[in-house]
Formats: C-alpha cells, structure tokens, sequence
C-alpha cells in the first residue's frame, strides 16, 4: 500500500516531467482548472515515456516493442496497486479519483506500437483507425476529467482530436518524407497514379500530387468542421481552451493548402494570422452556438479527387 508521502513524491515526478517538455498537449494551460493540472501531468508523463519508447532512437524495433509491452505491464499492475514506478502509482490514484477507463490508455499504447510498425496506410479509414488510438483518447481523458461524458460530445471531441493529428502529418512533410514516412493515404496515390514509393524517393511533382493533397486537407477541414459541436457541451474555461485549439489548428491547416510546395516548406502564421485566431477564440468561447451547424460551411481548399 502507497503511503501519502510516496503519493505526493509520484505526482511531484510526473509534473517534473511535464514541465521539462514543450508539446501540444495542455499540461500547464491557466485555461485548466487548477485542480486537474496535476492529472493532466500524470497522463502526460504516461504518454511521453510510452513515446520515447516508441521513438527511432538507438533502440531496434523489437526492443521498442518489449519496452512498450513492458509499459502495458505495469499499467496492468497498477490497477491491482502493485506497480513500484512512480508514474504508474499516481496514475492508479488519478484513473480511481476521476474515474478514467483504462481502455484509453490502451488505446494509446496501441497507436505507439503502430508507430513501431509504420508501414503507411492504404486507405481514409486506415488513417482514421490510426487517430482513433493516437489522438482521440487524449480529447476523451480531458472530457472524462470533467465529467463529459454526452456521447455526442466525444464524437464531436473525436473529431478535433484526428483533424489535430492529420494537420500535424500534412504541415510535416518536409520533416517525415526523409524519415521514410508517408502518411497520405495509398487510395489518394493511385488516383493520380503515383506509389508511395514514388513519394519517398522523390520521383514525382507537387503538381502531379497536388489533388492528393488537396482530398487529405479537405478531409481533415471535415474533420474540424464537425469538432465545432463540441463547443456548448463544455464549462467556459475548457471551452476557451478548445476554442484556442480549433482556432489554431485550422489556422495552421490552412497555411498549409497555401503552400506553393508543402513536401519542402512549413506553414507559418503571421501577425494577422494570429490576430484573425485571437478574435476566432473570442467568438467561439463567449457565442458557442453559432458554431454547432459549423460543419454546413463549405471547405476552402484548391479542390478534391
């Protein structure tokens, strides 16, 4: 049995090392309440160390694999409370105070030993499965630590949390291509007769793979398009956070669709950029509502397949 002391001490490691990383997710936002801060850290820790795990380092695949399996262990002996690691001692006390299904950090564990295993997609539905395991479980902790549990508020959660993902991969590929990671979906490559071979070795155009890119940014705006729902379920403070991080993502989106070349160029945002975003998190914070039908709005991209 965790005495207080040792409690205090694993919660204290976890905030250290949510403090020690700059990521997308919300581990110190004053959006928060205070409150749940400490929970977020917790989750976060467990999130990041899986990460590592899962991470080209010096390690080989199957010693990524064996550490990830290992982490699931002492997940599992957490919930019986004889986990020694501090970062599963208060995650046991955060998932029995907030009542948070363990099935979610599985989910997570899942995407991670994808990671390891990536070999790209060959369809929507294949990416979709992929974010279903790697971001929707972090909007679904966040509305189960607020007790959010309307099932048309975590599809509409689920939504922000796969377009935030698909946003990542598209304004990355200057990043990712080199690391001989493709992630637009096979079933976009054939329709414009090009291989995801083709892509990673640099044998074709931006132009000849522009609709290819046009159908993965239109069908992540999609994806935003629906997460507005979201917004009158949620207390005002998690609203503006939300609110901050709709605004940002499809800021973010559509710098990207305006990139001349995306395979060697990054989206930025400009001053007006962010002054157009500051305004957007006003609207959607204080008038919720008038974002719900959001999703009727057509998207602003160069055209589909």
């Amino acid at each position: 049995m965790q005495t207080q002391a040792h409690l205090k001490q694993a919660y204290q490691h976890c905030q250290t090392i949510a403090s020690q990383h700059y990521e997308n997710f919300p581990t110190a936002s004053l959006l928060l309440k205070k409150e749940l801060r400490s929970a977020i850290a917790v989750i976060y820790a467990f999130a990041r160390a899986a990460d590592d795990f899962a991470d080209e380092g010096d390690f080989s695949k199957e010693e990524r694999l064996q550490k990830l399996d290992d982490w699931e262990y002492q997940l599992d002996l957490c919930l019986d409370g004889k986990s020694e690691n501090p970062i599963f001692i208060a995650l046991a006390d955060v998932m029995k105070l907030h009542d948070l299904p363990v099935q979610l950090f599985r989910d997570l564990l899942a995407a991670f030993r994808m990671d390891v295993n990536f070999k790209g997609f060959k369809t929507l539905a294949d990416l979709m499965f992929y974010c279903q395991h790697s971001a929707d479980p972090v909007g679904r902790l966040m509305l189960a630590l607020h007790k959010i549990d309307d099932e048309n508020a975590l599809k509409a959660s689920d939504a922000i949390c796969s377009a935030l993902q698909l946003t990542n991969f598209w304004q990355d590929f200057k990043i990712d291509i080199p690391k001989g990671r493709c992630y637009l979906a096979d079933e976009w490559l054939q329709q414009v007769q090009v291989s995801r071979e083709d892509v990673l070795a640099g044998h074709c155009t931006v132009a000849q793979l522009r609709p290819a890119i046009d159908k993965a940014i239109a069908e992540t705006q999609s994806l935003f398009n629906r997460g507005y729902a979201l917004l009158p379920y949620l207390p005002i403070r998690l609203r503006a956070q939300i609110a901050a991080t709709l605004a940002g993502g499809t800021s973010i989106l559509d710098a990207t669709d305006q990139l001349e070349d995306p395979f060697n160029q990054r989206p930025t945002l400009s001053k007006l950029d962010w002054l157009k975003v500051s305004l957007s998190i006003a609207s959607m914070t204080l008038r919720p509502n008038l974002y719900v039908n959001h999703g009727t709005k057509a998207n602003r991209t160069r055209g589909q397949i």
